[in-house]
């Protein structure tokens, strides 16, 4: 038999993405079935030191939804490399939440170079039976239920009790925005993610690593914390009590300072070619 050849990977799309500030570059990744609005507590303070980008991934928000796309994460990584060359951004910061998370491993695996430190919010480093059954729970609902009875199950899912009742106003907003959105790149994306495991190449990892994780996320379980610290050489792990899966909204300062004093302790680096004729 001949050599294998590998599978063609559609050309990435332009992402619409969020950008303010000025200073070292900042990129934050949204979760499956999100956009670039889960960041608006933390992208206003950030963006007083840093340039921040929070684009919309291929999908979702207000980025396109390819013909033909497998939503592969070699797709995603695509199109994120693609928006970092055409912003001349150099390499960045790298923040990732939920299955931006998943995507932000992928890139610094893949390529470390463009990454300067590496955040992870609520992920993993392989998908477990535990988050397929919740999103399956989720696409059963969906589809037997419809989009009311969808989104009230991600309040329950996404959200600690506490905070949840708390804030039942602002969860249900929040939920009920998936009823709006169209929901076939999330369904493929969810598909894709089924097969994700970086665990035999996350020993090589070397980029600085903070891993931050609730401990009462019902969706991906907190024991991926210690799993992702044990196999990344010098990560640090934050474990937040009360707090449920979208860390970003359930502790909006603290995410902010917890972020702008990692990025601080990072070694300062001089500009490349490309970011100096922006």
């Amino acid at each position: 038999m001949g050599a294998r050849v590998a599978e063609a990977v559609p050309p990435p799309v332009s992402l619409f993405a969020r950008e303010d500030g000025l200073g070292d570059p900042v990129l934050l990744l949204h979760g499956l079935g999100g956009d670039h609005t889960v960041w608006d507590y933390q992208i206003p303070t950030l963006a007083k030191s840093y340039r921040v980008l929070a684009p919309d991934l291929r999908g979702h928000g207000r980025s396109p939804l390819p013909e033909g796309a497998r939503y592969t994460f070699r797709e995603f990584e695509g199109d994120v490399w693609k928006l970092l060359d055409d912003r001349k951004t150099g390499p960045v910061h790298l923040v990732g939440l939920s299955g931006g998370g998943l995507l932000s491993l992928r890139l610094v695996v893949d390529d470390p170079s463009r990454v300067r430190s590496l955040a992870l919010f609520s992920a993993m480093g392989h998908m477990d039976n535990h988050t397929r059954a919740v999103g399956q729970s989720w696409s059963d609902i969906l589809r037997d239920e419809g989009p009311e009875a969808y989104s009230r199950r991600l309040a329950m899912d996404l959200f600690a009790p506490d905070w949840l009742e708390a804030h039942m106003d602002l969860a249900e907003r929040i939920a009920k925005s998936q009823e709006q959105r169209n929901l076939r790149g999330v369904v493929q994306w969810a598909l894709a993610m089924k097969d994700y495991d970086l665990r035999p190449r996350l020993g090589k990892v070397r980029t600085p690593t903070l891993i931050l994780h609730g401990l009462d996320d019902n969706v991906v379980d907190p024991s991926h914390a210690r799993l992702l610290r044990q196999a990344i050489l010098g990560s640090e792990v934050r474990l937040f009590p009360n707090t449920g899966h979208l860390i970003p909204i359930e502790r909006p300062e603290e995410t902010a300072q917890i972020l702008l004093d990692w990025f601080a302790r990072q070694p300062a680096r001089a500009a490349s070619p490309a970011e100096a004729t922006r």
